[in-house]
Order: structure tokens, then C-alpha cells, then sequence
């Protein structure tokens, strides 16, 4: 069972108009876009498009990374990292679609210093679903939304982009 689903394109819209003040209000002018395979990487090309940005997207594909692998496996379509980009010094949007545990951001931050240390990184999710388990917070949030004990919360897309709330299997 599923319910109404939450258009991803408004809040997207709302993430890029609160990112132009974050990032002047920190006199951020120069930075790289990159993407948490897949649905971030969904979000992060809109994002760009709004922010008129002509930088290339970076992708991050955190599966070597996680710290369930052991218990998940490897999927079968494991794409690599794609950073065209120099990361060393740079200001990085880091962009994910849920942000629920910490976990998935852990594992981006773990992969994102192995190619060099950021100046800073400032993460931005479309959807905040606050069940952490790591001390890890969003600088710019489309939605917070509070998920049913038996709810998850997943991004369809990527056209058209959606939240949909499902009830997760027994």
C-alpha cells in the first residue's frame, strides 16, 4: 500500500533557492556538485540546473563503502565513481534523495576523502525522514517527513521524480 506521493520537483526548487543563501551567506561562489548513486544523482542534476551552473556532476557510488555490505552483497550493476574534478580544496554540495540513518552519508563522506580533503562539504537531501543513528545532519533539507514505525520512504524517477511512502515488507 502506498499513499500520496510528494513531488519531488517543488522541493528541489525550494533546496536550490535555500542553497543560493547558504552558499552566500558563507561567500561560497566556487563549487562542485556530486551526487550519491542514484537517486542523489537524480537530485543533483536538477539541483545544477537551477543553481545555472556549468560544472561538470560528479557521482559517487558508495557500495564498497557501506557498512552492510557483508550483509547486502554487491548488486549485480555496480557503476564507479565518477569525479571529473579535482575534490582537494574544493567546496562540495554532496547530494542525497532520503536521509534517514547517517549511514549512506558516512559511507559518501568515508569515499569522498579518499580522493582528497574538501575545503568543506555542505550536504543537501530532498527528504529527511529523522531516524539517525549516526550524528549526521542535512545544511539544506526540501522536506522532513515522519515515516509510520512500518513506513519507508523512497524516491521514484527519475521523470517524473517522486517521494512515495510505502509499507515495508514482513
Amino acid at each position: 500500500m502506498t499513499s500520496t506521493p510528494y513531488e519531488a520537483l517543488p522541493l528541489i526548487e525550494l533546496m536550490a533557492e535555500q542553497l543560493k543563501v547558504y552558499l552566500s551567506d558563507k561567500n561560497i561562489s566556487q563549487y562542485s556538485i556530486i551526487g550519491i548513486r542514484t537517486g542523489g544523482v537524480w537530485v543533483a542534476e536538477q539541483l545544477r540546473e537551477r543553481l545555472n551552473s556549468d560544472e561538470q556532476l560528479g557521482e559517487l557510488n558508495i557500495s564498497f563503502y557501506r557498512d552492510d555490505f557483508t550483509r547486502k552483497g554487491l548488486h549485480p550493476t555496480v557503476t564507479p565513481t565518477h569525479l571529473p574534478f579535482p575534490t582537494e580544496n574544493t567546496h562540495i554540495i554532496l547530494v542525497d534523495d532520503i536521509l534517514m540513518t547517517g549511514r549512506t552519508i558516512r559511507a559518501a563522506l568515508n569515499e569522498l576523502f579518499d580522493f582528497g580533503r574538501p575545503a568543506s562539504v555542505t550536504l543537501a537531501v530532498l527528504a529527511d525522514v529523522g531516524k539517525r543513528e549516526l550524528p549526521i545532519s542535512a545544511n539544506i533539507v526540501g522536506k522532513s517527513i515522519d515515516l509510520l514505525p512500518n513506513e519507508r520512504l523512497k524516491l521514484e524517477g527519475p521523470m517524473p521524480m517522486k517521494l512515495v511512502r510505502h509499507q515495508k515488507q514482513a
